[in-house]
């Protein structure tokens, strides 16, 4: 049933042999090659996206400061608006004191300007009563200028006296 013989056995050999170093030579290095081929194609896309991801954490952090940046900025921005709306409020407040108390002023003066013209027209229709009336006690009409100059003197008098 088996029969060994040399020859059988080596040409069997020889053929494992010659099978096995033209399954390297055509089948095994091609197949080697793709699969280095492949695994250096993977590793490549593989740094690459870890590059990318470097990259976007970079870019990330960039945009983050700039953002920080920028809310920082628009926050002195705004403190700045609202000091110089509470300086320009306080100068409109200070320049509308000024003006009310010069308006009050003016008034004031306008008013003791009025009392002083009052008094006065007040003082000369007085006199002109008083020299009325003495010259009807008297029966004579005196001589108006010397009668006035008395009358002023006598109120100008009872006004001193008075304050």
């Amino acid at each position: 049933m088996l029969d060994f013989s040399f020859w059988s056995i080596f040409w069997a050999v020889f053929n494992v042999i010659l099978l096995f170093v033209l399954l390297r030579i055509f089948l095994f290095k091609p197949i080697n090659k793709m699969l280095d081929d492949r695994t250096q194609s993977v590793q490549k896309d593989i740094d690459d996206a870890e590059r990318a991801k470097k990259e976007a954490e970079e870019l990330k952090a960039q945009y983050s400061a700039s953002l920080s940046e920028a809310k920082e900025e628009a926050g002195k921005l705004l403190r700045k608006a609202h000091d110089e709306a509470e300086t320009e409020r306080e100068a409109i407040i200070r320049k509308s004191h000024e003006e009310a108390e010069s308006i009050v002023s003016a008034a004031g003066e306008t008013i003791e300007n009025e009392r002083r013209r009052v008094i006065r027209q007040a003082h000369s229709q007085i006199a002109d009563l008083a020299i009325e009336a003495a010259s009807k006690v008297v029966g004579a009409n005196l001589d108006d200028e010397k009668n006035r100059r008395l009358v002023d003197e006598f109120l100008s008098e009872e006004e001193a006296d008075s304050k």
